[in-house]
């Protein structure tokens, strides 16, 4: 395993990736970008053990509910590179047990890789959005074929990809990058049908990297996004080899699909237990802000909150069921349920809105436009706004403006435009997630109950 510091070395390796227009030539020396090195590096240290045979914790395959939930509680607590690098591994192996009759030698190749990577204790991001061009057109149709990753060039030694992935969070931070379909294949279309493993080093990777991070010099306004940010890279596959150890996937289409409801599978049940929290800090935040206002006894601000806690218990309860009903593979490995981890997903993200809405209503105009720390250190102001930003005797302007600092970045600065659009589209859009609902909802179980409270029992097993 490697300590914080051997990872930040194995950084300096001629990567490409940019920022803010330039070549960046250290991720770990950037200003910026070394913020999210460090977190990363952090959690090297964290789960760092002596030994060849070494496999951090985060990285252990779980074999049942209870082993599951430890990973789900253990990883709301780690860094976002750690986090995929997780969701990676447990996509590829949930992969590999779905392709294990159709590709066994594929699977094996799964299954070695993921034991090479946790052997030498590699970070793992995840290459899945494609460009996709004219969206009301399949990737064979597009004007540029390649608007969606392909494979351009097969050889007896690998084959060559061209392309480019968006959205990927941390992508200039980790080792490799799992490059996955983003959706099933037609007929045709086995070229796109590809999954693979790409060091982040390879010739041809060139990733261009954007960040919600503040660009202030002080800090103490943004409390959340000041000390933590994931920027998210512009991935993109310039002829990029591939050798064929690292082949998952190259063809046949229909496997494609695969590939991306597996890492789906995975990314939303990380996008639940982390709203699982969230939406209780937002209850907090809410609470907290109307006591601060006076208001915690006022009718509408009470059923306001009570809402919000409605909808944080059903987020809880979606992943609570989602882990009780886990399904084991045959590696014997314990993958969540398929119907509560999209159902509390979607939940999740088509309400974030409504608790977000009814936080700023609660907390005022003051989320936008409470001053900053620095005016309320300036000797000729300062005492007067910590006055009126007060509201008694218990409640210091001091505090109330930090309560407001933390919930416009939370919830209405560049962090909260990034948590609004990323609980949408997280493990794909909401229309994915009802769609996947629907495949596992047990709907001839309900049609059956209807007839028989409908006393109508002869007809059951024969309806459409």
């Amino acid at each position: 395993m490697m300590t914080g510091d051997q990872y930040r070395k194995s950084l300096d390796d001629g990567r490409e990736t940019y920022f803010q227009g330039e070549r960046v030539p250290n991720v770990a020396t950037d200003p910026i970008l070394k913020v999210t090195v460090d977190s990363a590096a952090s959690g090297y240290d964290r789960f760092y053990k002596p030994g060849a045979d070494s496999v951090g914790d985060f990285m252990k395959v779980p074999s049942n509910a209870h082993e599951l939930r430890e990973q789900v509680e253990l990883h709301e607590t780690v860094d976002l590179l750690t986090h995929v690098t997780y969701a990676s591994i447990m996509t590829l192996l949930t992969a590999a047990d779905k392709i294990e009759t159709q590709l066994p030698e594929n699977a094996a190749r799964i299954r070695a890789y993921v034991k090479d990577a946790q052997r030498k204790d590699l970070r793992i991001t995840q290459c899945i959005t494609d460009a996709k061009g004219d969206r009301s057109r399949s990737p064979s149709k597009q004007d540029d074929p390649d608007a969606y990753v392909r494979v351009v060039k097969r050889g007896p030694e690998g084959i060559v990809i061209r392309g480019a992935k968006l959205h990927i969070s941390a992508a200039s931070m980790g080792h490799e990058l799992m490059t996955i379909p983003t959706k099933s294949m037609k007929v045709g279309e086995d070229d796109y049908a590809v999954a693979c493993m790409v060091p982040v080093n390879a010739k041809g990777v060139k990733i261009v990297n954007t960040t919600y991070y503040p660009r202030h010099e002080d800090k103490r306004d943004f409390p959340v996004s000041g000390r933590f940010h994931t920027p998210e890279g512009f991935v993109i596959f310039d002829d990029v080899f591939v050798p064929k150890e690292r082949v998952f996937l190259d063809g046949p289409p229909e496997l494609a699909a695969i590939f991306a409801h597996s890492l789906g599978l995975w990314e939303r049940l990380g996008g639940l237990a982390s709203m699982a929290t969230g939406y209780d800090r937002l209850v907090g935040f809410a609470q907290l802000i109307s006591e601060a206002n006076g208001l915690e006894k006022t009718a509408h601000i009470r059923e306001k909150i009570s809402e919000m806690m409605i909808n944080a218990t059903l987020i809880r309860a979606s992943l609570e069921a989602a882990i009780e009903n886990c399904k084991i593979t045959s590696d014997s490995a314990a993958f969540p349920d398929e119907l509560y981890t999209n159902v509390g997903k979607y939940h999740g993200a088509a309400n974030y809105a409504l608790m977000v809405r009814h936080l700023h209503d609660i907390a005022g105009g003051s989320v936008l436009t409470a001053p900053s720390i620095a005016d309320l250190e300036n000797p000729e102001s300062g005492h007067l706004i910590r006055k009126y930003m007060g509201t008694r005797q218990d409640i210091d302007g001091l505090y109330r403006t930090k309560l407001f600092h933390a919930i416009r970045d939370t919830t209405a600065d560049a962090l909260g435009g990034w948590s609004t659009v990323t609980n949408i589209q997280a493990g794909g859009g909401l229309y994915a997630q009802r769609i996947v609902s629907r495949m596992h909802y047990d709907l001839e179980n309900a049609k059956t109950l209807a007839l028989k409270h409908a006393n109508m029992d002869e007809y059951i097993g024969k309806t459409a």
